[in-house]
């Protein structure tokens, strides 16, 4: 006889969520970091279609004057030169055949020089921008195969919410909805006191994996823009800020600091004092002021002061 499996314990409920908070954190990470991978590769090749574009203009522009060396040499009698240069279709050719341009100038011949270099630098970039072109593709295929599994990790999060509510182990407290902004009051200062007062007015924003503002924020992304509200750039991921500045330890925290947890350090938030942070947390939640108490405590890693 078939025994039914016995209903899960909110512990075992909270292992889970914990679980799965990790994990969602390190694929919304990972996703960030494709994301990064494929805006660089796409302004790579962008850059090396310009590059091309331009030297295909120089190319032209010196293949006409190649042309009027050709035409004048036709008209001086100089057949057997006029049919070289126009029929010899690599510019290095023309040269190699120096016996049959005689008739060119210094001038002239430097021309022809700097075409068969303009050719040359054509071909690289043209074969640059190709190479450029299919690692764009594969990044995109890496995006898209990190967005699918980002979104994969989430509805699973959320339908475990939604058959136990009040669950999830960061905290009791539904930060979604209600009014957004807020003004931070403590005692930080310069450009911790900018990062901050730049977070604080996020607060009650939705989080979004994968945003940076202006509406919506995952946790990499407030930390992000809140430091550069500071003028201090920082990385786009988490794994990337917690290489941006000097390690603190736990109990010399300052207001400010950027806190890291999970053992792949892929989530952030920023210290706000009184052993609390500022962070946008997860899926269904909101930027939000959090206790650095039980969970996120027993999650910490490693902190920072950009």
């Amino acid at each position: 006889m078939a025994h039914a499996d016995p209903e899960p314990t909110r512990e075992d409920v909270e292992a889970k969520l914990d679980e799965l908070n990790e994990q969602a954190s390190a694929i919304v990470e990972e996703y960030n970091q494709a994301k990064e991978d494929y805006d660089a590769a796409e302004k790579k090749l962008e850059e090396l279609e310009n590059q091309v574009g331009d030297e295909e203009d120089r190319y032209n522009e010196l293949r006409e004057q190649v042309a009027q060396f050709a035409s004048a040499a036709y008209q001086g009698g100089d057949l057997g030169a006029a049919t070289t240069a126009l029929s010899v279709d690599n510019p290095e050719d023309i040269l190699n055949q120096s016996a049959d341009i005689g008739y060119l100038s210094e001038s002239q011949r430097a021309a022809l020089e700097e075409f068969a270099g303009s050719s040359e630098r054509l071909i690289q970039l043209k074969e640059e921008a190709e190479t450029a072109f299919e690692e764009s593709k594969d990044k995109k295929d890496e995006l898209e195969e990190k967005k699918q599994e980002v979104e994969e990790a989430i509805e699973e999060q959320e339908e475990l919410l939604a058959q136990f509510p009040g669950s999830d182990p960061t905290g009791d407290s539904d930060s979604a909805g209600g009014a957004t902004g807020g003004s931070y009051t403590g005692s930080a200062s310069g450009n911790a006191r900018s990062a901050l007062d730049f977070a604080y007015a996020q607060l009650g924003k939705p989080y979004v994996y994968g945003a940076a503002g202006p509406d919506n924020f995952d946790c990499s992304g407030l930390t992000m823009r809140a430091w550069g509200a500071a003028g201090v750039s920082l990385p786009r991921t988490s794994q990337a800020q917690a290489g941006a500045g000097q390690q603190v330890s736990r109990d010399a925290l300052q207001p400010g600091d950027l806190v890291f947890f999970y053992s792949g350090l892929t989530h952030v938030g920023i210290y706000a004092g009184n052993n609390q942070m500022v962070h946008a947390p997860r899926t269904g939640k909101n930027v939000e002021v959090v206790s650095l108490a039980g969970y996120w405590d027993s999650e910490f890693q490693m902190a920072i002061r950009p």
